[in-house]
């Protein structure tokens, strides 16, 4: 696949997320299968009991209970002590990992764009819900243009923290590949709370993406990972004498494109991807499987929210 030379960057944060696309969103809320014990009351309902303003159910009085959650009109009525239970809110944390290498940023529509506007609308679901938002990207250059092996912008909570999402977003600058395995420990290890983990790349990592996948699982979070790849690289148009380098090692190959090579180049693809559908089927990570080309709310409103990310 031929890297696309001048790239289309959002500027502003209308390009990563249309107002109209915002309202929708807003009627939807980050969900995860585990309990979740948070730091914060938050906006989250909870299936645990516990203590907050909206009513539960009721259950008999033990000793040692908190006599103020006594009901004393049931006591009054059956002379009985029963306590008041209550839905509890907690805090839930949204974490976004980005893979911001070189190979991430191929292909038309670009893969890293993709990236871009799943965060950004993702990262407003969690805001507009008072979810703690954390977002994290796995190479690129930094200001300097100097490799880095990640960047973060971590914590935000509240719509009025939109604009340092879509500010950290727009001023990533994909195109340095990092290790892939190294940058998950240190997100691992310095992660936050308890909650979901969104990890999007292409997945075509040479030293292997199942260390690093590994190391996000547990800690109390749900890992889900969106697989990118562009419509170039499912259906190459491509013929003759080529010498290809590696986008991210500089490595190059000479080889001539026939449609027996094209053949055998869709089936490797295609085991490749099955095999990572395996590893996290078997390790509960939920995968979707996406082209670039993928419109933002139909990833999100119909494939994420079927597999159950949102509510």
């Amino acid at each position: 696949m031929q890297k696309i030379e001048s790239p289309t960057r959002p500027t502003a944060i209308d390009d990563l997320l249309d107002p109209r696309m915002a309202a929708r969103l807003s009627q939807l809320d980050i969900t995860s299968r585990k309990m979740l014990g948070g730091k914060l009351k938050g906006e989250r309902r909870s299936k645990r009991r516990g203590q907050s303003v909206e009513f539960a159910d009721h259950r008999p009085y033990v000793a040692g209970d908190d006599l103020r959650h006594i009901d004393w009109n049931i006591f009054g009525r059956l002379d009985r002590l029963f306590l008041k239970l209550f839905l509890e809110e907690e805090d839930l944390s949204l974490h976004i990992v980005i893979d911001a290498s070189a190979s991430l940023d191929c292909g038309n529509p670009s893969k890293f764009l993709l990236a871009q506007k799943l965060a950004c609308a993702l990262g407003y679901i969690g805001l507009a819900n008072l979810h703690r938002v954390s977002v994290s990207a796995i190479g690129g250059f930094d200001s300097q243009d100097q490799p880095q092996l990640l960047s973060t912008i971590r914590d935000l909570r509240g719509r009025r923290r939109l604009n340092d999402l879509s500010r950290f977003l727009i001023q990533l600058r994909p195109g340095s590949g990092a290790p892939f395995t190294e940058a998950c420990k240190r997100i691992a290890l310095t992660r936050r709370g308890k909650g979901v983990m969104l990890v999007v790349s292409d997945f075509l990592i040479k030293e292997g993406y199942d260390t690093g996948l590994r190391l996000l699982m547990g800690g109390g979070y749900d890992l889900y990972a969106v697989q990118v790849l562009s419509p170039q690289e499912l259906e190459p148009d491509i013929g003759g004498d080529l010498r290809l380098k590696d986008a991210e090692d500089a490595d190059l190959a000479e080889v001539t494109i026939t449609a027996p090579l094209l053949k055998k180049y869709k089936q490797t693809l295609s085991a490749y991807c099955n095999r990572l559908r395996e590893f996290c089927a078997a390790r509960e990570i939920v995968l979707q499987t996406v082209p670039s080309s993928t419109p933002v709310d139909v990833l999100i409103l119909d494939y994420l929210r079927r597999k159950g990310m949102l509510s």
